[in-house]
């Protein structure tokens, strides 16, 4: 669902476009764009998937 914003009344523009930022970044709209500017294969993106969970292990592991 995109998030939808509606001006309450005396508003001000900065307030409305600083709220719809926060809304698209709770929606995680932005990094999902980011994930799909370019075409990745499948293989590349399960590597990609291994290498996070190895260094989360790490990281939990040793911090």
């Amino acid at each position: 669902m995109s998030p939808g914003i509606r001006a309450k009344e005396g508003e001000s523009f900065e307030s409305l476009i600083r709220r719809f930022k926060k809304q698209c970044e709770k929606a995680g709209i932005l990094s999902e764009i980011r994930k799909r500017e370019h075409y990745e294969k499948p293989s590349v993106r399960l590597k990609k998937k291994s290498i996070a969970a190895r260094k989360r292990a790490l990281k939990k592991r040793f911090f």
